[in-house]
């Protein structure tokens, strides 16, 4: 059962960024500014072709980390003292170790 589980997670998530996907699409098909971008290029004489990429992650979050970050969310921690160092919360230090940006942790 435990893996059939693993499947309808796989499966909802599928159709979650499907949604996604869904919604990503029709934001840029119905955006006056694109309409019109595209509208401007074809009046010159040229056809458009629109590509885009996106890179979407996503990280399965245990219950324990769930409570972490709502406490951490209602806890503002973001503020730069008379130090001027700025406090991250786990969500901001996993956003930012996604991008490959390093984060210096601070000594206990």
């Amino acid at each position: 059962m435990a893996g059939r589980k693993g499947q309808d997670v796989d499966e909802r998530l599928k159709q979650l960024m499907q949604e996604l996907g869904n919604a990503i699409n029709e934001s840029l098909s119905e955006s006056e500014p694109i309409a019109e971008a595209i509208g401007d290029i074809r009046q010159a004489g040229y056809d458009v072709f629109l590509v885009l990429e996106a890179t979407i992650g996503f990280n399965k979050r245990d219950d324990q980390e769930e409570v972490d970050e709502t406490q951490e969310q209602s806890q503002p921690k973001r503020s730069a003292g008379r130090s001027g160092k700025i406090r991250l919360t786990v969500q901001d230090q996993k956003f930012l170790r996604a991008l490959k940006i390093a984060v210096d942790e601070e000594p206990s």
